[in-house]
């Protein structure tokens, strides 16, 4: 019995060849028309004769099957899956296999679509046209759909620049497993996601829907009619029998017309918003300061549905009597109730440097009120600010002294002392030799003054105030603040009254301190440098810039007592009271 069976399988393998029969190819969509948001099973089937041995019975997986042509498929179809399965069996002697292919196709676009011949090794199948219309079958028929698109906008026109909410939502049914939903776009327009995605559950005609709702804010760039690509999605679910169901919808939003700003708006920058306010903190209670006291102002700026970048910068006049040291501003957009929230926040040091009254100006922002449509103008007030003169820094004028004339007794010397008036004589001339050299050394120390003020072109306006001035310059230091760049040239100019500084890089060369420069520039980077040279997440620590500046006042003390010993009166050899 074995040997029998042998000597059959010897004769198939001799005998049978691969494809001796005619091979066969059927291809069957399962409808030829469909509308565009729809897709369709393409089945094809191939058929050949098979030479069966006693590998290919222990081994059926080995058969290596030719599979057709279908790139030719793909210019007007989406290839969205594909399965595969094959067979063998023997008829009347005859082994034949039999490969089936599914193919999950959808429509690149409507119209009469043509699915091409398709080969089989030897084997070809007819064109078959597909037509297909626009919208969808089940939503003109009254049904339920499997998935579709929802769009809308909070207006039906708008301003440039002005903010459009529009709302995507994505109704599907079934659990989805992969699915692709774009995003909106427009080359004249800026778009910004207004935070993340929301899922829920909807009913909607009977049927429960999964959503997914997302939102984005529309900003056109210039008027006409804004037209917003079509939002499509793609994606795949399993119904509860276990099948592969394809989900596809698009949607368009209609054209929002477009205005351009009003020529009535008076603002150098167009903003329209829902709502702009306009804050400043830091000199809401102050109205006198002393000179080289330092104030921190804060403007905050606060547009209801415009991000920050469409802000403009915030830059408030100044009176000559006070100087400004602006930090770089700060921006922030937010997302609030459903919108974009844009602010920008502009803090200045502002340091008094003249003696007076001074008037800060308004600040003023022309804005567009696009819920009453009409321009409106926020104000900051303006400030009114005494600068007061330190204590010491305005020198009184000398008063004038007269001398009335006095009456000298006449008196007549005694007889018995006859040198009494060459005794008397000595003392007169040294009185008045002691006040030739006090008259011109003062006259000489003034004329150094004259000569250092006249070459540095600048009267010093704190003559005297040396001591105060150094107390506001240790207290700015100590805080970090950018009033002591500005007081310690004006305190250097008090403390040598016969120079006067006019920067701090002046006075750095003048003190001759490596260390106390260091320190100095570690403040400047701090206040004016790059965000992360300024290192804001860790506090200022003046205290070793304190500790020079103090070292940098004794030194300039101990030197003066050094020099100030007067020049003797005499020369050596002409004091009167040598012998």
């Amino acid at each position: 019995m074995v040997a029998r069976l042998i000597t059959v399988l010897a004769l198939l393998s001799i005998l049978a060849t691969q494809a001796m029969a005619q091979q066969t190819l059927r291809v069957e969509p399962d409808r030829i028309s469909l509308h565009e948001n729809e897709a369709f099973n393409l089945t094809v089937v191939g058929e050949m004769e098979l030479s069966i041995n006693l590998d290919t019975l222990l081994n059926p997986g080995s058969l290596e099957l030719p599979a057709q042509d279908i790139k030719r498929l793909e210019i007007d179809f989406k290839i969205l899956g594909k399965t595969q399965k094959y067979s063998v069996r023997t008829v009347n002697g005859e082994t034949q296999a039999e490969i089936t292919w599914i193919y999950q196709l959808a429509p690149r676009r409507t119209g009469s679509l043509t699915i091409p011949e398709l080969s089989f090794n030897a084997a070809r199948s007819e064109p078959i046209t597909i037509t297909v219309e626009a919208g969808s079958a089940r939503d003109e028929a009254g049904e339920s759909r499997d998935a579709f698109i929802e769009l809308a906008a909070d207006k039906d026109q708008v301003y440039v620049q002005e903010q459009l909410v529009l709302t995507v939502k994505l109704f599907y049914t079934g659990n989805l497993i992969r699915g692709d939903l774009t995003e909106p776009e427009h080359p004249d327009a800026i778009i910004e996601s207004l935070g993340k995605q929301t899922d829920y559950s909807r009913f909607r005609d009977g049927q429960r829907y999964r959503v997914v709702e997302r939102r984005y804010a529309i900003y056109p760039q210039s008027p006409g009619a804004l037209s917003i690509d079509p939002i499509r999605f793609e994606g795949q679910t399993r119904s509860t029998r276990g099948q592969m169901v394809f989900l596809r919808d698009s949607a368009q939003l209609f054209e929002v017309p477009v205005k351009a700003p009003p020529t009535r708006f008076s603002g150098n920058v167009w903003l329209p918003a829902r709502e702009l306010t306009l804050d400043e903190r830091g000199l809401d209670n102050i109205t006198e300061v002393s000179i080289g006291q330092s104030m921190t102002r804060t403007i905050a700026l606060t547009a209801e549905g415009l991000p920050a970048s469409a802000l403009p910068p915030l830059t408030p006049g100044i009176p000559d009597g006070l100087r400004s040291y602006p930090e770089q501003p700060v921006t922030e957009t937010a997302v609030s109730n459903e919108t974009l929230i844009g602010s920008l926040t502009q803090t200045t040091a502002l340091v008094g440097v003249q003696a007076g009254t001074f008037t800060i100006p308004e600040v003023r922002v022309p804005w567009w009120d696009t819920e009453a449509d009409r321009e409106r103008i926020a104000v900051i007030p303006a400030h009114t600010l005494t600068v007061l003169p330190v204590d010491g820094s305005v020198t009184a004028a000398p008063s004038s002294v007269q001398s009335e004339p006095v009456e000298a007794e006449a008196t007549t010397p005694p007889q018995d002392y006859p040198d009494q008036n060459q005794s008397r004589y000595w003392p007169w001339v040294t009185a008045l030799l002691a006040a030739g050299w006090i008259i011109t050394l003062l006259l000489w120390r003034q004329q150094r003054k004259r000569v250092a003020a006249d070459k540095s072109g600048t009267q010093n306006p704190f003559a005297g105030a040396e001591k105060d001035l150094f107390e506001a310059l240790v207290h700015a230091a100590d805080k970090g603040q950018a009033a002591t760049l500005d007081l310690l040239p004006r305190w250097m100019s008090a403390r040598y009254p016969g120079e006067v500084f006019g920067s701090a890089s002046e006075a750095l060369r003048k003190a001759g301190d490596p260390e106390l420069k260091a320190q100095i520039n570690r403040l400047e980077s701090r206040l004016f440098g790059a965000k992360q040279a300024r290192n804001e997440s860790s506090p200022w620590d003046g205290r070793e810039l304190v500790a020079r500046l103090r070292q940098l006042r004794k030194n300039a003390a101990a030197k003066d007592e050094g020099d100030g010993d007067l020049p003797p009166f005499y020369p050596d050899g002409l004091n009167p009271g040598v012998r």
